[in-house]
């Protein structure tokens, strides 16, 4: 083998080292994002987590106040209890969607009870704890974007070429986004 040869095999071989070292350090790279992405997928639902268990917090006094005024039936206080419970008991997200979604819909009739009912607002504490229903539906809300916003990032990373060679590698699966029963259907 002639020098030319030797010069040109010495090329070759470290412009293919040279591409599978970049090749190697994109593939770190793009799985190192997937999993901050996913991290971030959690510590959003996290935040949900967090809003949901303080308005299941604020249900037995909730139920303590309410149960006092004869305009709140009975059948949804004792709904909203066991609504409560399955979500504390739930072991998935899903279920505690199921369950919060489900819980949502029993604290929609006591608010629109509370609504109908103008000296119920003239009461200070069943007022103060509407309020704080309230600001925390609101934070709830704020906190569901984040997480879906998050999903949205992962998912759309995940399904994009080349980065989801790697996704496909690393067995990095779909979110699902957080959606209510409340929400109307996509067209």
């Amino acid at each position: 083998m002639d020098e030319t040869n030797k010069t040109l095999v010495a090329i070759v071989a470290i412009a293919v080292i040279v591409t599978l070292v970049v090749a190697g350090f994109w593939a770190i790279s793009t799985n190192n994002k997937i999993v901050e992405e996913e991290e971030a997928i959690d510590s959003n639902w996290a935040q949900v987590s967090n809003q949901y268990q303080r308005k299941v917090d604020l249900i037995p006094e909730l139920v303590t106040i309410v149960s006092n005024y004869q305009e709140f039936e009975s059948s949804t206080l004792s709904n909203i209890t066991a609504l409560r419970s399955q979500w504390m008991d739930a072991d998935t997200t899903e279920e505690q969607v199921n369950a919060s979604n489900a819980l949502d819909q029993e604290l929609m009739s006591i608010v629109l009870t509370f609504e109908a009912y103008p000296y119920l607002q003239s009461v200070f504490v069943v007022s103060d704890l509407m309020v704080s229903l309230e600001s925390t539906e609101d934070m709830i809300m704020v906190a569901r974007m984040r997480y879906n916003e998050a999903v949205q990032d992962y998912n759309a990373h995940i399904k994009k070429f080349p980065a989801n060679m790697i996704a496909e590698m690393g067995d990095y699966e779909e979110r699902s986004y957080y959606s209510s029963t409340a929400a109307p259907e996509a067209p």
